[in-house]
């Protein structure tokens, strides 16, 4: 009897390695499963800015047809990009396009302006002059 209680009674490390291994792996999964959200957010604010500065060329390249025209081809490229468009603006030349992609807490919106180039510089000049500001927003495509 007594060589039985001694093999039960005395402590014992005996299984301690399967819990740290069984931790390691739940750790393990948690900082996996923490990686492919973040993943995921990318790819869905980068679809995001895709379809905004596509739409927004878009309505920019129509803008000639009216804003109703311009944003409605705007839409369906947003679509076509896996996109829904928010909101559509097109001021002369300028078009001001929102996109959003995803949905529940992996949502993004961007929004991306478009238009012509500015002004070149005077006639003889050594470079284009600065546009303006406005000139400079106008072109540049903003995520």
């Amino acid at each position: 009897m007594g060589r039985r209680c001694a093999r039960w009674c005395a402590p014992s490390d005996r299984g301690s390695a399967t819990v740290w291994t069984v931790g390691a792996i739940a750790v393990l999964c948690a900082v996996f499963g923490a990686v492919l959200a973040m993943g995921q957010a990318v790819v869905v604010r980068h679809r995001a800015a895709g379809a905004a500065d596509l739409s927004a060329l878009a309505a920019a390249d129509h803008w000639s047809d009216g804003g109703t025209a311009a944003c409605a081809r705007a839409d369906r490229v947003a679509r076509a990009q896996g996109a829904r468009l928010v909101r559509c603006a097109v001021v002369g030349e300028i078009s001001d396009v929102t996109a959003a992609s995803g949905q529940g807490p992996f949502t993004a919106e961007v929004r991306s302006r478009a238009g012509p180039a500015g002004p070149a510089g005077p006639v003889g000049s050594t470079g284009p002059a600065a546009p303006s500001p406005l000139a400079r927003r106008a072109f540049t495509l903003r995520p």
